[in-house]
């Protein structure tokens, strides 16, 4: 008999039911279906009782590409009516699209994406026939509302004008090539029984064309069934099943298939147009009311009427959703919106959504969430990482504090920061050390039950067998990604030590020494130089401590700071804290890395002192090479440096410079605080107001106890004894004393235009 053809929109009830229909009628020998055809051995397990909507995750990783994509099915799937009903009237099962790990879907994170949206020019005529807003609005009106008759024969027509002569891409031809191999092999093998096959409509009219020789000439009997592809040998990847969602399942969130608002079509699907209508405004004022907002039942009238009226005409027999929709936006929104109606466009929300618009929308998405049958096979990351949730005592919702000293609990921080890395929902840190630099040595956690970790928990499942495994490919993902940003490096790293993970950075080190190597700008260097550092130096804690990776980035980082600060020209300009912390690093890492990693110190204060004798370098890095050739212990005379490089206009950011770096020198060495005084003791009034703000940023870089070592220096050398804390807490708030002072000048202005200074 040959091959009948159903071309249908993903997830769209109409052409469920005539899938149902077509299959229940011919009683077919084949149902063949677009999906991967890697799940063909597992369709027992895919038709096993499920909680829909649930899906097929797949995931791949070799090492140029990584790709993850999932094919979801809800009750009104045409696919999944497709399986269901092709099982209770006998038909073999087969799918016949390739694997979403092939790179025909390299470019799609969902087998199930509207291929019309490709062919706008199409589309847009279409609505512009039929005065449509959009796809969806079109859709409904051609399909979904009105009566069954001839909807076969409508979706034909429709489809073969969305595909129409246009030339499809290098991706879909494969895909089409391949899914007509198995229409041909199945007809063959079918004999005089039908064959039905349900694909995107957008295929259908190729699949047709492909399959011409099929249908037009007896076949050969025993065509050979298509060669399922399999995995590159050196690639990993797999398919399980995953519960999905209806928020997810949403176009309003970013889905990607089109079909917008699951719950309303769930509703269409089950209990037909006129009695969706009716549960789509009850499910919005619920929820409306739920946030105690005012809908009387004046307005359900209003809406009623309002979307009758838009019903008639446009010539519904039946409320749409849009008319529904537009009748309530009418009767409960008052005020002028800032943005489209959401359903009149296509898309995620915008910002700027009218409150009750968004709980609409709500509203029609639902919150139903599927559920696994629990003799489901899942990855082994699933299992291995229960085992380790339950055998270190983080099952159980609450909070947990950590010490990372105890060897138990830092082995609980590794576990939770794993399920971090992975964004598994239910796990969140509220406290802990943040770059390896602060000494915080505890934690706190919070565990909390949550409906999406065996999804997420399957997901990631891609990445790796264990927690361990796992959270190691995304951080090296996450560094491959970060293509020379200096922060994300860092924070990769760090991660990659809470995880307990060193194996990351021995796998990435060429990437991270490159980038680093090749990185344009101090700041962002310097700061993967301190945390790196800090985690090679005492690191013990995170086992990190004197590892050769490490210490290669730090050597890497010593280079390129130094490189590029003798790169930097420019006049006065602010200090920038970014670099001044930048060559404070390299500081670091030749006082306690220099033998152990071969860092050249001749070399590196040969750089400082060009630098802090160039005149056209800025005053804050010319400050902060003099503090590094001090703190090394290089010959320098910080008296004449000081009293050289001051200037009102610059002085502030030369001191910010040389006091970061050598903070502990300024306070033992002999006269300079002395000169300080000296000097700052001598500025006018405007001379010190221009030079206060660059001088507050140096004297920030002593902490308190420090600061208040200078004061009483100062208050000494005046032959006033005291601890020096009163120079560093005035008695009330500094906004008030600078209001004074303010009142005091206008007061004196009046007295002197008045000629009244004098009496």
């Amino acid at each position: 008999m040959g091959a009948t053809f159903i071309g249908v929109r993903h997830h769209s009830p109409a052409c469920a039911r005539l899938v149902a229909e077509t299959i229940s009628e011919l009683r077919p020998a084949y149902v063949l279906v677009e999906g991967p055809v890697d799940m063909n051995g597992r369709l027992d397990e895919l038709l096993l009782d499920h909680e829909l909507p649930v899906a097929v995750f797949t995931s791949y990783r070799d090492s140029e590409r990584q790709h993850a994509s999932w094919a979801p099915f809800c009750a009104y799937s045409p696919e999944w009516i497709a399986l269901t009903t092709g099982r209770e009237v006998g038909a073999q099962l087969r799918f016949i699209d390739l694997p979403a790990w092939h790179p025909a879907f390299a470019r799609r994170r969902n087998r199930y994406a509207d291929a019309e949206q490709r062919y706008v020019d199409v589309m847009e005529s279409l609505c512009r026939t039929f005065a449509a807003d959009n796809v969806d609005t079109l859709w409904d009106h051609l399909f979904e509302v009105p009566p069954a008759d001839g909807l076969a024969e409508r979706l034909a027509v429709y489809f073969d004008l969305v595909r129409g002569e246009s030339t499809v891409g290098p991706e879909d031809t494969e895909r089409e090539a391949y899914m007509a191999q198995w229409v041909r092999a199945a007809v063959a093998d079918a004999g005089d029984r039908p064959v039905v096959v349900v694909t995107g409509g957008f295929h259908r009219p190729a699949l047709i064309q492909l399959s011409a020789t099929t249908n037009s000439a007896p076949s050969p009997v025993g065509l050979a069934w298509p060669q399922t592809p399999g995995l590159p040998a050196t690639a990993a990847g797999g398919s399980y099943l995953v519960p999905y969602s209806f928020r997810r399942l949403d176009a309003f969130d970013g889905y990607q298939s089109g079909m917008p608002s699951p719950d309303y079509y769930q509703r269409l699907w089950d209990t037909g147009p006129e009695s969706a209508a009716d549960q789509l405004v009850a499910a919005v004022v619920g929820r409306l009311r739920e946030r105690r907002q005012a809908v009387s039942t004046a307005d359900l009238i209003a809406a009623r009427v309002s979307a009758e009226g838009l019903a008639r005409v446009r010539g519904h027999r039946h409320l749409a959703r849009v008319d529904v929709l537009d009748g309530l936006a009418a009767a409960l929104v008052n005020e002028a919106l800032d943005v489209p109606l959401p359903w009149s466009t296509r898309g995620t929300l915008r910002t700027g959504t009218h409150p009750a618009i968004v709980e609409m929308v709500a509203a029609l998405s639902g919150d139903r969430v599927g559920r696994l049958h629990p003799s489901t096979p899942l990855p082994p990351l699933v299992h291995n990482a229960e085992a380790d949730l339950e055998g270190h005592g983080l099952d159980r919702p609450g909070d947990v504090r950590l010490t990372l000293t105890d060897p138990t609990d830092l082995d609980r921080s590794r576990i939770l920061h794993r399920l971090r890395i992975l964004r598994i929902p239910g796990f969140t840190r509220h406290t802990g050390p943040t770059t390896g630099i602060d000494p915080i040595l505890d934690e706190e956690w919070s565990v909390r039950a949550d409906d999406n970790r065996l999804p997420t928990l399957i997901e990631g499942g891609g990445y790796g067998r264990t927690l361990d495994e796992a959270a190691a490919a995304v951080l090296a993902d996450r560094i491959a990604a970060a293509r020379g940003d200096m922060d994300q490096l860092a924070a990769a790293l760090f991660d990659a030590a809470l995880c307990g993970s060193g194996q990351v950075s021995d796998r990435v080190l060429h990437d991270v020494t490159g980038a680093v190597a090749a990185a344009p700008e101090m700041g962002p260097v310097g700061r993967v130089l301190a945390v790196v550092l800090a985690l090679w130096r005492h690191d013990h804690l995170l086992g990190t401590a004197r590892t050769g990776t490490l210490g290669a980035v730090v050597k890497a980082g010593v280079e390129r700071v130094l490189w590029l600060a003798e790169g930097v020209y420019g006049g006065a300009a602010p200090a920038e804290p970014a670099r001044i912390d930048a060559l404070a690093a390299v500081r670091d890492a030749l006082v306690h890395a220099r033998s152990a990693l071969g860092l050249d110190r001749e070399a590196a204060l040969a750089v400082a002192a060009r630098i802090a004798s160039n005149a056209d370098v800025p005053p804050d890095l010319r400050g902060a090479a003099f503090g590094f050739a001090w703190s090394l212990g290089a010959q320098v005379e910080p008296v004449r440096a000081v009293r050289g490089a001051f200037a009102p206009a610059s002085v502030g950011d030369w001191l910010a410079g040389m006091c970061a770096l050598a903070r502990e020198e300024v306070l033992a060495a002999d006269g300079v605080l002395d000169l300080l005084d000296e000097l700052l003791s001598g500025m006018g009034e405007q001379e010190f107001l221009i030079a206060l703000p660059a001088l507050r940023q140096a004297f920030a870089y002593f902490p308190p106890r420090e600061r208040e070592t200078i004061a009483r220096h100062v208050l000494a050398r005046r032959g006033v004894a005291g601890s020096g804390r009163t120079l560093l807490r005035l008695p009330v708030a500094p906004d008030v004393v600078a209001a004074g002072r303010a009142l005091d000048e206008r007061v004196n202005a009046l007295l002197t235009r008045e000629g009244l200074m004098g009496t």
